[in-house]
């Protein structure tokens, strides 16, 4: 399926926002990685599909046409390279992990992205929500009196 501009902006645009509100919460909670990063990294990964999948299409039909060519061979990289990104964001002291949320969030930010990039709406509108929504799950359960963690990551 052809792709116009427009619709690579918008695809962009959005998973500019969508990191940038994951972020936004991050910064809030004074975490390592917050509203810059959280938008860089879905950004970063929208591009990273939207190249992957519209990127080489002059090569997929004759003379070019190879049975090993696969567009979400770039896509499937994202996941290890922020894998990479988040593990540099947790830390260990003692008896204390803290930077596993951050580094969570990373990845989520990367895979909305990544669905952004390949013009799954739906699904990263819903993944996105509910990101937002377990970022403060500490904050909704203490609302209701329950407490889970001794601290907040």
């Amino acid at each position: 399926m052809p792709i116009n501009e427009t619709q690579i902006a918008i695809r962009l645009f959005l998973a500019f926002l969508v990191g940038a509100v994951i972020g936004t919460e991050r910064k809030i909670m004074h975490k390592p990685a917050g509203l810059r990063t959280h938008a860089l990294v879905g950004l970063g990964a929208a591009l990273f599909t939207i190249i992957s999948a519209y990127g080489f299409v002059e090569f997929g039909g004759p003379p070019y046409y190879r049975t090993n060519m696969d567009p979400a061979r770039i896509a499937a990289q994202i996941v290890v390279g922020v894998g990479f990104i988040g593990g540099g964001l947790i830390f260990r002291e003692e008896n204390k992990v803290s930077g596993l949320t951050t580094a969570a969030s990373i990845w989520l930010t990367a895979a909305l992205g990544t669905g952004i990039g390949a013009g799954m709406y739906f699904p990263v509108l819903i993944a996105a929500v509910l990101g937002f929504i377990a970022l403060r799950l500490n904050r909704i359960l203490k609302f209701f009196g329950i407490n889970l963690e001794e601290h907040h990551d």
